[in-house]
């Protein structure tokens, strides 16, 4: 039962980071259809570099995915049903967590939802601008969370984050 917890965390929230992809791919790829002029193309460079570093480093490969690995441990070692059953929102922060981890993931989220809807509305080419960069930083998410894994599963100590789960 523990290792299915674990091994459904991960991978559950590995699958909504890369199905996120694959609805905001087909939208940055359509840009090879359109004549971008040199704003549009600096603002896509922009946009690339921006999200790796800020999304994909700052937020993914510092915060999120140690996180994501370590709270996946914590279940695997105190495994409850209702944690196992919903192990990918366990494992993001939403259930069995701090007040203050919960306020974090519920405002990011809120966040997220509000910046969707805004990049609904742009035309393009700048709405494949800005989903160019969502889909690098969400692809370095996924090769953050495979990177805390294996790292994890070779020496269980060398991630130093806290679950943030209740005393």
């Amino acid at each position: 039962m523990n290792r299915i917890g674990y091994y459904w965390g991960i991978g559950g929230v590995l699958f909504l980071l890369g199905f996120a992809i694959y609805r905001l791919a087909p939208m940055a790829l359509a840009l090879g259809d359109i004549r971008l002029s040199l704003i549009h193309w600096l603002s896509l460079i922009f946009s690339i570099f921006y999200m790796a570093y800020a999304e994909g480093y700052k937020g993914f490969h510092l915060a999120f995915a140690p996180r994501v690995i370590v709270r996946a441990r914590f279940l695997r070692e105190n495994p409850r049903i209702d944690h196992i059953l919903f192990a990918p929102l366990f494992c993001m922060g939403y259930l069995y967590a701090t007040r203050k981890r919960k306020i974090m993931s519920y405002a990011l989220t809120a966040m997220i939802i509000c910046f969707i809807i805004i990049a609904r509305m742009l035309p393009q080419p700048w709405r494949g601008i800005l989903d160019a960069g969502v889909v690098v930083g969400l692809s370095i998410g996924i090769i953050s969370i495979l990177y805390f894994l294996i790292l994890a599963n070779r020496n269980p100590d060398s991630i130093s984050v806290s679950p943030e789960v209740p005393a």
